[in-house]
C-alpha cells in the first residue's frame, strides 16, 4: 500500500492564497466607503491637485477627493457583478444538468441554444439591453446570457458522464427521484467545477459592468465608481495621473483576483501539488 504525504506548507499556501484574497477582496470592498477621509460625492477642493496635504491622492475633474472615491467605488460594482455572476452560473447549472441526465433530445436543444447565445459577443449584447433597460440589469442579463451557456456546457458535460457511475446507479436502484439525485449525488461532485466557473463568471460580469460604466450607461455622476473614474478623470491625466490610474488598480486587481482563485479551485489537489 503506497502512502500519500500531507501536501507541504509552500503547496498548501499556493492553493488558498488565492481563494483567501477573493474572500478578503469580497469582505474589504463594500466596507471601504467607511474608511473614506472625505464624502466621496462632495467637491472638497480644487479640481485635478496633486497628491499631497490632505489629499493622499490628489483631487479629481469636480475637486472630489480621490482616494475617498477609490475606497467607495467598487460597492456598487462589485455587488451588481455578483448577482449577475450568480444567476448566471444558478442558470447555466440548471441547463446543464437538464442536458447531461437527459442527453438526447434535450441535450441537443440545449447545446443548439448555448450556440446561438455563444454567437453574440457580451459586450454587443449588454449594449443593446442597455437601452431599453437600467444599467445594472442590463449587467445581470448580459452576464447571464453570456456566461449561463458556457455554464452548462461545462456542467453538461460532466453530468453525463456521472450518470454512469455506480453511486448514481446505486441511487436510481434504491428509487430516488431525478432531482434527489442530481442534488444528493450528482452536485456534491460537481462542486469544485461550479465554484470555479462561478469566479470565471464573476470576472465576466466585471467587465461588462465595467465597460458600460466607461459608456456613460451605469452609474451617474456624482456616483463612486471606478469605471465611472476612468471616464470622469481621462482628460485630466497629465494633470493628475492618478485620478486615472487609482481605479484602474483595484478594478483590474479584482478581476486579477477572481481568475486565479478560479483556476486554484479548478485543480484537484494532485494538481495543485
Amino acid at each position: 500500500m503506497v502512502s500519500r504525504s500531507a501536501p507541504s506548507f509552500p503547496t498548501t499556501a499556493r492553493r488558498t492564497a488565492p481563494v483567501a484574497a477573493a474572500a478578503v477582496v469580497l469582505v474589504c470592498v463594500p466596507l471601504g466607503r467607511y474608511a473614506a477621509p472625505h464624502p466621496p460625492e462632495r467637491t472638497v477642493a480644487e479640481p485635478w491637485l496633486p497628491p499631497g496635504g490632505q489629499h493622499l491622492l490628489g483631487t479629481d475633474v469636480l475637486g472630489r477627493d480621490v482616494l475617498s472615491r477609490v475606497l467607495a467605488g467598487g460597492t456598487q460594482l462589485l455587488t451588481v457583478s455578483l448577482l449577475a455572476a450568480l444567476a448566471a452560473v444558478v442558470c447555466g447549472t440548471a441547463l446543464g444538468l437538464a442536458a447531461g441526465w437527459s442527453g438526447g433530445r434535450t441535450a441537443r436543444s440545449v447545446r443548439a441554444l448555448c450556440d446561438l447565445l455563444l454567437a453574440v459577443p457580451a459586450l454587443v449584447l449588454a449594449l443593446v439591453l442597455a437601452t431599453a433597460l437600467t444599467g445594472a440589469t442590463a449587467v445581470v442579463v448580459a452576464a447571464v446570457l453570456a456566461g449561463a451557456p458556457l455554464t452548462a456546457r461545462v456542467v453538461g458535460t460532466q453530468c453525463a458522464h456521472l450518470r454512469d457511475s455506480g453511486h448514481v446507479h446505486a441511487a436510481v436502484e434504491r428509487g430516488e427521484r431525478t432531482p434527489a439525485v442530481l442534488v444528493h449525488e450528482v452536485l456534491p461532485n460537481l462542486r469544485r467545477l461550479v465554484a470555479a466557473d462561478a469566479g470565471l463568471r464573476l470576472v465576466t460580469a466585471l467587465q461588462i459592468a465595467a465597460a458600460l460604466a466607461v459608456l456613460g450607461l451605469g452609474p451617474q455622476p456624482p456616483a463612486p465608481d471606478w469605471a465611472l473614474m476612468l471616464s470622469e478623470n481621462l482628460p485630466g491625466a497629465a494633470l493628475n495621473p492618478l485620478a486615472l490610474l487609482a481605479p484602474a488598480v483595484p478594478l483590474a486587481g479584482c478581476a486579477w483576483v477572481f481568475a486565479a482563485a478560479a483556476g486554484t479551485t479548478a485543480r484537484t489537489p494532485q494538481e495543485a501539488a
